[in-house]
């Protein structure tokens, strides 16, 4: 049986500037990402993978076009419900970690639990299994600071599926690592891919990493196209 669609978008424009100032990023972008698929967004900076990403999680309204999330359209949403949805339905990985500083990496991974209403014993409990789980278990009781590169992005991968989202959308997760580092913190990232069923559309200038996902694609003159 085929995967559900998780993410969709269809005949995404997005534009800034008026008259003769406006620049056209994306022109009727279609994409459609299933459960459990891992897809690599590889395009040069400067072409929209950014943009992209922004409408795809809800960060940024598009000018046109239509987005489903988990096969509810979020067109026409308030800025309320679209929250909620992100809250739910989506996770963020960014190339710089965001972790709070003053927070151990248990507490950074409890955060959008609480957040979302979990009973903190419950919140602690995902926290410290999705430590276990990326082999970091024995720094739950450290801060970012004490923390490496690698174990940093860790954390913040955690953070991102630890509501159970339908989507995981990264940009750059491994681009302030070294290659080992890199293809550790990869690894880690597939396999709770592949285990959870999330569907993860993944920006990165990294060929090799681009090269072990399902699919790449690129963006071309505003759209979104098969390598």
């Amino acid at each position: 049986m085929a995967s559900k669609i998780a993410l969709q978008l269809s005949g995404i424009e997005r534009h800034y500037g008026e008259g003769e100032t406006r620049l056209s990023i994306l022109k009727g972008a279609d994409f459609s990402l299933r459960s459990g698929e891992m897809v690599a967004l590889v395009a040069p900076s400067g072409t929209g993978k950014s943009t992209l990403l922004h409408v795809a999680g809800l960060l940024e309204h598009p000018d046109g076009g239509d987005i489903l999330v988990n096969g509810a359209a979020c067109n026409g949403l308030s800025d309320d419900r679209r929250t909620a949805i992100r809250r739910k339905e989506i996770g963020f990985v960014y190339q710089f970690h965001h972790l709070l500083p003053e927070f151990s990496a248990l507490e950074n991974i409890m955060m959008p639990q609480l957040i979302s209403g979990l009973p903190r014993k419950e919140a602690k409990e995902r926290a410290a299994a999705l430590l276990d789980y990326l082999r970091i278990g024995h720094r739950a009781d450290h801060r970012p600071a004490e923390l490496s590169g690698g174990e940093q992005q860790r954390v913040a991968i955690a953070r991102a599926v630890a509501n159970a989202p339908m989507v995981l959308l990264a940009d750059e997760p491994t681009g302030n690592l070294d290659p080992k580092t890199a293809h550790y913190v990869f690894d880690a990232l597939e396999a709770l891919v592949r285990q959870s069923g999330l569907a993860a559309l993944i920006a990165t200038h990294n060929h090799e990493l681009a090269a072990r996902m399902d699919r790449r694609v690129t963006i071309e003159d505003g759209k979104v196209v098969d390598i």
